[in-house]
């Protein structure tokens, strides 16, 4: 990616963060998909923004964004794709706690390259990925703040060495599964935080804690561009099963379901994640 696309797509997500903002300060109508998750205008207007933008300024890679795989259209897709989750956490959104974020991740032979997370109601945007400088490609991972529809503040992230008092470990704030609970469980933990939506990702990704283990149904959207986030910044993003990197795919005549994603660990640490290799 290079500092101009990725300037682009940055502004892409506030964009369409700000649409997000505007039906958030105003009642409006809550609907449930076929699987029971809640869905608002708020989704539909964001990826409608973001569509726009992709086709404009990268025509020729395809988008597999969740509002449109639901209506039934999931593109045919090669080894590079974007991945869009227009409003990731509706149900933080319903809550009104701020903990929902704008999501655009960009999928090359199963990896994401690169991926930005943007909060829109927390005024906070963070990115990362593959990053074109100075003639090579650089892993690089920031953050910044969202002021007048731009990005200020900016800061690189990294992961942090866990801690010897205790492990942070990030749980669902809304989707918390008694197999998460047991894994955290044998941990030695100094503290369990919770937070909605890829902003877990992109707190493992800051150093504002050590592991998020998720052991209950997402899909490939909800994760993909905080999870390039995590790896640029230094960490990893594994099955829970195997402790294999996590693999992207769109089998060919794909469906929905096939993009759902198997338990995976987050972590900043892969030494951290020895101690949760499952057992022989």
């Amino acid at each position: 990616m290079t500092e101009d696309q990725i300037s682009f797509l940055n502004a892409l997500a506030i964009r369409a963060g700000e649409e997000i903002l505007k039906i958030y300060a105003e009642p409006f109508d809550v609907e449930n998909k076929a699987d029971g998750s809640p869905v608002t205008k708020a989704d539909a207007a964001a990826e409608k923004i973001i569509l726009a933008g992709l086709a404009e300024r990268f025509p020729d890679i395809p988008v597999v964004a969740e509002e449109s795989v639901e209506a039934g259209h999931l593109p045919s897709v090669g080894d590079r794709y974007f991945l869009v989750d227009p409003l990731d956490g509706t149900k933080e959104f319903l809550k009104k706690n701020g903990e929902f974020t704008v999501n655009i991740a960009l999928i090359e032979g199963g990896t994401p390259v690169f991926g930005v997370v943007s909060a829109p109601a927390l005024a906070e945007i963070f990115w990362g990925g593959s990053i074109e400088e100075n003639g090579g490609q650089h892993r690089k991972a920031f953050r910044g703040t969202i002021e007048g529809g731009r990005v200020a503040g900016v800061e690189p992230i990294s992961v942090r060495t866990p801690p010897a008092a205790g492990l942070s470990v990030l749980a669902s704030r809304s989707h918390m599964s008694k197999d998460t609970a047991d894994l955290i469980g044998r941990l030695e933990v100094a503290e369990q935080l919770s937070v909605g939506s890829s902003l877990k990702l992109c707190w493992v990704a800051a150093g504002r804690a050590d592991l998020y283990p998720r052991l209950a149904p997402t899909m490939q959207w909800d994760i993909a561009a905080g999870d390039a986030v995590v790896r640029a910044a230094g960490g990893a993003v594994v099955l829970a099963d195997t402790l294999e990197d996590f693999v992207y795919r769109v089998p060919e005549n794909a469906a929905k379901d096939d993009l759902r994603n198997p338990h995976f660990l987050a972590a900043g640490s892969r030494a951290l994640l020895q101690d949760l290799a499952p057992a022989a």
